[in-house]
């Protein structure tokens, strides 16, 4: 088993145990982390659907980002990653959303949002919303492998630190 199919196994059970199913909103991974759960059967129970919104109109569209949030803080953001799961939440039936978005290269980057710069975010019907940035390194695949695994774990390590 790889190592995105033994963090998504994780998640599956930490949602299962919660009777909980997951939304994604995916750009920079292209849905990486969907295929990444889709793998394990029987995800289905846990599972609800994913966006793959790499456009602005996209995410717009989509997610109900709002083009203020793009034309101000920029796709890759802690506000649109935030608006991305609110979105993915608010189009789903999960009781949990989580998104991404980010720069994989090997160009679009600058020095305020270098190559490696992931938004992410996640929140739940009734759990608060979660931002964060990390700084990843590599090529454009590990760059979109390490945003994978890290969406997996920070949203298993999240339901684990969770009453009940």
């Amino acid at each position: 088993m790889d190592h995105h199919t033994t963090l998504a196994t994780t998640l599956g059970l930490a949602l299962k145990q919660r009777c909980y199913a997951l939304t994604l909103a995916e750009s920079c991974t292209g849905g990486m982390v969907a295929q990444a759960i889709t793998s394990i059967a029987g995800s289905s129970d846990w599972f609800d659907r994913g966006f793959v919104t790499y456009s602005n109109a996209a995410k717009v569209e989509m997610l109900n980002v709002s083009t203020t949030t793009l034309d101000t803080y920029g796709a890759v953001s802690e506000k649109t990653a935030a608006e991305m799961a609110t979105g993915a939440l608010k189009n789903s039936h999960a009781q949990i959303a989580g998104s991404i978005t980010g720069i994989a290269g090997p160009s679009g980057g600058s020095v305020e949002k270098p190559v490696g710069t992931v938004c992410f975010a996640w929140v739940g019907a009734h759990l608060p919303m979660v931002t964060c940035t990390r700084y990843f390194t590599g090529d454009r695949t590990a760059i979109r492998q390490q945003a994978t695994a890290f969406i997996l774990a920070a949203l298993a390590e999240h339901l684990a630190g969770l009453n009940g």
